[in-house]
C-alpha cells in the first residue's frame, strides 16, 4: 500500500504544478517477473517516476511510451517478452523469463474518477480493497477500458465496468486475499487485492525503539509509540511515527485502535506496563503480539495471567511472539529492530520466513486466471 500512497502524493504534487501524468499498471504476467500484477507506477510529462513496474529494466521504455499516451490521451497496452536473455531490444538483457503486460492510462486531472483518484479511495479506510482494471490482450490496438471498479471491504466505491459480472468476481479476491484475473469474451480483468498498511503499536520509547520506528516508516507502516515515562515518547524523538504519546498503560487502551492488520510490540522494559497491555491485546483481533526479552519473562507473564483467571486459548497463545524477532543473530538495536520487523511482516503475511532457496514453488503467489 505504500506504493499507492506514494503515487497519490506524487500525483497531487504534479497536479499542483499542472503536469500531465500517466498511470502504468502491471496487469498480467506469464512466467516470471520482478513485479507482479497490481504493481503500479506514476509517470509525469517531465519523466519523474513514482513506484515501479520492474526492477528498473522496463521503466525507460515505459516512459517513452507514456509521453505518447499523454499526447494521444489514449490508453495503451505494452507487452514485454523477457524470455530471451540475448534480446537487447530494450537496451538491456532482462532475463526474467516471463511475458509482462503493462497498461498505460492517461490521468485526466479534471475527472474526479480518474485512475489515481480511484486508488486514493483505498487510503481513506483501514480495510482491504480491490481495484479492477480491464484490458484487451487479444487486440492491443483496441480500446483499453482501464481502471473501472473499486471496492473497499466489499462495498462498491465506484463501478464503470459496464458488466455486472466484474462486480460479482471481486468476492474471490477478497476471499483468497490475493489478486485474480478473469477473462470474459475479448476482455481480461485484473482484480488487484490490496490489504491496508500494517499498523505497528509499540509500547516503549527507549533508544532501542528508534530504529524500529524508522524501519516501519520506510515500509509505509502506520506507527504509534507510547511510554509512561515523561520525555521519552515525544514527536521530537520519533518524527517518523504517526503518533508518540506519554500515557499510563491503562490509558493507552483507549488511544490505540487495533485491527486484524495490527502488530503490537511490548518493549517498555517495565514488566507491569507490558503485562497490562498483553492482557488487553490478547483479547483483540491483532495477529501479532511481540514481547521483547527472555523467554522466562514471557512465561512469567502468561503464568500470572492464568493465575489471575485469564486462560489463554491455543489461538491466543499462537499470536504471542516471545522473545520477539527472527533468529538473525541480532546484537545491536538496529539489528534487533530488523529482526522484529521481519517477524511481524512474516506473521501478518502468514509465511514461515524461510530462505527463498528452500521454496519448491514460485517466489510470488500466482494470480488465479479464470476464463468465463
Amino acid at each position: 500500500m505504500k506504493e499507492i500512497t506514494d503515487i497519490v502524493k506524487a500525483y497531487q504534487r504534479a497536479n499542483r504544478q499542472q503536469l500531465q501524468t500517466v498511470l502504468a499498471t502491471v496487469v498480467h504476467v506469464e512466467g516470471s517477473a520482478y513485479r507482479q500484477p497490481g504493481a503500479r507506477m506514476l509517470i509525469t510529462e517531465r519523466g519523474e517516476l513514482t513506484g515501479a513496474i520492474s526492477g528498473g529494466c522496463l521503466e525507460g521504455d515505459a516512459l517513452r511510451k507514456a509521453l505518447l499516451v499523454i499526447q494521444q490521451q489514449r490508453s495503451q497496452l505494452l507487452t514485454y517478452d523477457t524470455n530471451d536473455e540475448e534480446d537487447n531490444t530494450l537496451g538491456i538483457g532482462l532475463g526474467c523469463n516471463g511475458i509482462i503486460h503493462i497498461l498505460l492510462e492517461p490521468v485526466n486531472a479534471e475527472d474526479p474518477f480518474n485512475p489515481v483518484m480511484l486508488l486514493a479511495q483505498l487510503l481513506e479506510q483501514r480495510q482491504p480493497g480491490v481495484v479492477v482494471t480491464l484490458f484487451n490482450l487479444q487486440n492491443r490496438r483496441a480500446v483499453q477500458p482501464g481502471t473501472c471498479l473499486v471496492q473497499v471491504a466489499g462495498k462498491t466505491i465506484y463501478n464503470n465496468s459496464g458488466d455486472p459480472a466484474w462486480l460479482n468476481n471481486t468476492a474471490q479476491a477478497f476471499f483468497k486475499k490475493q489478486s485474480v484475473i478473469f477473462s470474459r469474451d475479448e476482455i481480461t480483468g485484473l482484480i488487484a487485492y490490496y490489504p491496508p498498511p500494517i499498523q505497528l503499536l509499540v509500547a516503549g520509547a527507549g533508544n532501542d525503539v528508534l530504529p524500529l520506528a524508522n524501519i516501519a516508516a520506510i515500509l509505509g507502516w502506520s506507527t504509534h509509540v507510547a511510554d509512561g515515562r515523561p520525555g521519552y515518547a515525544t514527536p521530537e524523538r520519533f518524527p517518523s511515527a504517526d503518533s508518540a504519546v506519554t500515557a499510563k498503560a491503562s490509558d493507552i487502551l483507549n488511544k490505540w485502535k487495533p485491527d486484524a492488520f495490527t502488530a503490537v510490540v511490548l518493549m517498555t522494559h517495565n514488566y507491569r506496563y507490558d503485562l497490562v497491555l498483553l492482557q488487553h491485546f490478547i483479547q483483540t483481533t491483532v495477529p501479532y503480539i511481540g514481547v521483547l526479552g527472555p523467554a522466562k519473562k514471557l512465561q512469567r507473564m502468561i503464568t500470572e495471567l492464568e493465575d489471575s483467571g485469564t486462560t489463554l486459548s491455543f489461538i491466543q497463545r499462537e499470536k504471542i511472539y516471545g522473545p520477539a524477532g527472527l533468529d538473525l543473530g541480532a546484537e545491536t538495536s538496529e539489528e534487533i529492530a530488523l529482526s522484529v520487523i521481519s517477524e511481524v511482516k512474516a506473521a501478518i503475511a502468514a509465511t514461515n520466513a524461510a530462505p527463498l532457496r528452500t521454496k519448491s514453488t514460485t517466489i510470488h503467489a500466482r494470480e488465479r486466471q479464470i476464463i468465463l
